[in-house]
């Protein structure tokens, strides 16, 4: 099998780095990308790797590719997750890609939002490209909603991987970022919205996440 290295970035996350890293103690390499912490985040990094780069924040997408790069290892398959992602602890998913030769696998991501796990409308299953083959995928997108792209269809993880905390205080902080990112972006996409679309989009946007998603959910697995 493959090795496969897993890769971090971070600023500020002391309250969640430690889950991150051991949920990717599996990995072959651990890589971690900081852009300045001022707490104890890269203090913590140290007792799970020594591959701790410090590259100041030119934005997601940026910050993912610049990590990739530093992986050491010979194989191909690689993991790149935010500090407050962790998967299942020491479940190796990179065996599954190994064996099928994909160029990646999905991460079906649950969300831990206001002190209560996320299950229902469109924001699960969240499938979320985090292990993928480097070799036959790239980082892409603009300063927010960042992806993968595969040179072919990835497969699918099943079972519930990735999961990304996001608590108290920290709630309007986080979700502020990419409001600010993408409203820096309307002025560039000329976009205008109409008096019908002011009033239909909301209802069409209901509609998609809490009754076409309610059709295909299941119950999570533990």
């Amino acid at each position: 099998m493959e090795k496969i290295s897993a890769a971090l970035i971070t600023f500020n996350e002391e309250r969640n780095i430690e889950d991150a890293l051991h949920s990717v103690a599996w990995a072959d390499e651990i890589v971690v990308v900081d852009a300045g912490s001022r707490d104890a985040t890269r203090e913590i990094c140290r007792r799970h790797t020594d591959r701790i780069f410090h590259r100041e924040w030119t934005g997601f997408v940026d910050q993912k590719r610049f990590a990739v790069e530093q992986h050491r290892t010979s194989g191909s398959s690689r993991s790149t997750r935010r500090a407050r992602e962790s998967g299942a602890a020491g479940r190796n998913p990179g065996a599954a890609a190994s064996r099928v030769r994909l160029p990646g696998l999905p991460d079906p991501a649950s969300f831990f939002f206001m002190g209560r796990w996320i299950h229902h409308g469109d924001w699960y299953p969240d499938h979320q490209l985090r292990l993928f083959d480097r070799r036959r995928g790239r980082w892409q997108g603009g300063r927010v909603h960042e992806s993968v792209k595969t040179d072919a269809p990835p497969g699918l993880l099943r079972g519930r991987s990735t999961t990304t905390r996001t608590e108290g205080s920290r709630t309007t902080s986080s979700a502020s970022t990419p409001t600010r990112a993408g409203c820096r972006r309307l002025p560039a996409s000329r976009k205008v919205s109409s008096g019908a679309g002011m009033f239909g989009n909301p209802a069409a946007t209901f509609v998609k996440a809490y009754c076409s998603s309610a059709a295909s959910w299941t119950e999570p697995r533990a």
